[in-house]
């Protein structure tokens, strides 16, 4: 699971690209309790979800005239500047170059080989998100691309992931987990799965919840729906991918305690 022990290449900050931004934030309440708060004028409509007064993930307005609403996950660096010339160089884009945040941290926006977007962040005062892996925030980051295979290259050369292939929790299948050793330890922190046919890549979010049918239920009640409906994976929990009303995805989970 993603772990606030922000070291080099693990998931550190999400935050939510929305075309209205304050009716997201009433969505988002209604589904997981989060509460916004907007970081005043210098940052125009930008500001972060709590949950149990916690950072758990942000928002703000979609930039770019073709720009989607779609949840992006920042992973953490200690030289946002070398990582993006890394991304360049494994093959990846340079969508945003690298820049600084105020004092918050720096920051650059990319695109891997497949066509996943992701973003990267250089902590300065704001080291990241307050809490992970607890109810109501990030428990897990999954890739969905075409090539998974193919993929796994380019991050270990920009993040030094290890790819580690594990048993399904179905169809007697495999999943690729990857991780990060940290004074050796192994840190799991998400995983890849293969593309649906017809979407484009993307890295998809899960966050935990007390009742994964009811978020569910919420979502559907808020203008939602759910793209993968409830499933019980054996090992994992029980878990749904959903949408919100502008067509941002992520995923619910209640994770097992086996």
């Amino acid at each position: 699971m993603p772990t606030t022990n922000y070291v080099p290449g693990v998931p550190s900050w999400i935050d939510l690209g929305s075309p209205d931004v304050a009716r997201a934030a009433e969505h988002y309440r209604g589904v997981f309790g989060w509460t916004f708060h907007p970081l005043g004028p210098h940052a125009g409509e930008y500001g972060v979800f709590r949950h149990d007064g916690r950072t758990v993930a942000a928002a703000g307005p979609l930039t770019g005239d073709d720009a989607r609403s779609a949840w992006t996950v920042y992973f953490q660096t200690a030289d946002a500047d070398a990582t993006a010339a890394a991304v360049a160089e494994a093959g990846g884009e340079v969508r945003v170059d690298p820049f600084d945040v105020f004092t918050n941290g720096r920051m650059a926006q990319l695109t891997d080989p497949g066509g996943a977007d992701f973003a990267i962040w250089q902590p300065g005062d704001t080291a990241g998100l307050d809490e992970v892996a607890g109810p109501g925030s990030l428990g897990w980051v999954e890739l969905q691309t075409p090539d998974p295979a193919g993929v796994h290259d380019f991050y270990r050369a920009v993040f030094g992931w290890t790819a580690t292939t594990v048993p399904a929790a179905a169809d007697d299948g495999a999943y690729t987990v990857f991780t990060l050793e940290d004074e050796g330890e192994d840190i799991s922190f998400g995983g890849v799965a293969d593309l649906q046919e017809g979407e484009r890549a993307h890295w998809l979010p899960y966050f935990e919840v007390a009742d994964t049918d009811a978020a569910v239920s919420r979502n559907a009640a808020l203008g939602g729906r759910a793209v993968l409906p409830t499933a019980d994976l054996a090992g994992v929990g029980r878990m749904a991918w959903l949408e919100d009303p502008f067509g941002a995805r992520c995923a619910v989970v209640t994770s097992s305690t086996a």
